[in-house]
């Protein structure tokens, strides 16, 4: 009878420590998130208003990747990518990524594109320290999640098994192995809006000796990698 009275008891006590866990990392998430919007206010009236084309404060930076930290279940920071890395996972990443995410992030991972470097926050260098130190686990949440306050959108089916977000994590992982040859045929992979596929059309038949008619449309708006 006292053992069932201790383990009840046991159990009491760790059931109460989890959900006090639980509150202090939410109540540390709302106040990193209430001192990030503070922040943003403050930076808003040092420049006249909200706009993108400021850069983050060390302040807002420090604050949102702390915030992103303690967003992150512990279960999910711990995984490990479970599709292996081969030849195929390689390619398949590439073109997935050109696909997908070259239009913010450019297809090196600098973030350099007319989009990328003008979102607030900007886009990141993922060749950089700040994401690589990230976890298997953590990219792959942040892919699968998306960040809110920001113009990271959420991608794939959700859950633990996407297994394309895998393949762009070895994507990221593996930025420093891009050749020029690479970037060249991501390139062909980034999406095109109609007219720019109407004027690769029209390129094409010129150069067949075909007679190409002016369509009288404005010049199509690239969303191309900037230089550094």
């Amino acid at each position: 009878m006292l053992d069932i009275e201790a383990d009840e008891s046991s159990d009491g006590v760790n059931s109460w420590t989890g959900a006090n866990r639980m509150k202090v990392r939410s109540l540390i998430v709302i106040a990193l998130a209430a001192l990030a919007i503070a922040s943003l206010i403050y930076a808003a009236r040092a420049v006249g208003g909200f706009s993108t084309r400021a850069e983050p404060t060390r302040v807002e930076r420090l604050v949102a990747r702390l915030a992103r930290r303690w967003a992150v279940p512990a279960r999910a920071r711990q995984a490990r990518n479970p599709v292996p890395f081969t030849p195929d996972t390689w390619a398949e990443s590439r073109e997935h990524f050109a696909d997908h995410c070259a239009t913010c992030h450019a297809n090196d991972g600098s973030g350099r594109t007319s989009i990328g470097r003008n979102l607030y926050p900007k886009a990141p260098d993922m060749r950089l320290a700040a994401t690589q130190d990230l976890t298997d686990g953590e990219l792959y949440y942040i892919i699968v999640n998306g960040v809110r306050l920001s113009g990271m959108p959420a991608w794939g089916s959700g859950g633990d098994d996407d297994v394309d977000s895998w393949k762009c994590v070895h994507f990221i992982r593996h930025l420093g192995d891009l050749t020029p040859e690479h970037l060249k045929e991501m390139e062909s992979l980034n999406p095109k809006s109609p007219a720019e596929r109407q004027e690769e059309q029209d390129d094409e038949r010129f150069l067949q000796g075909g007679d190409v008619e002016p369509s009288g449309a404005p010049a199509p708006h690239h969303v191309h990698k900037e230089n550094p």
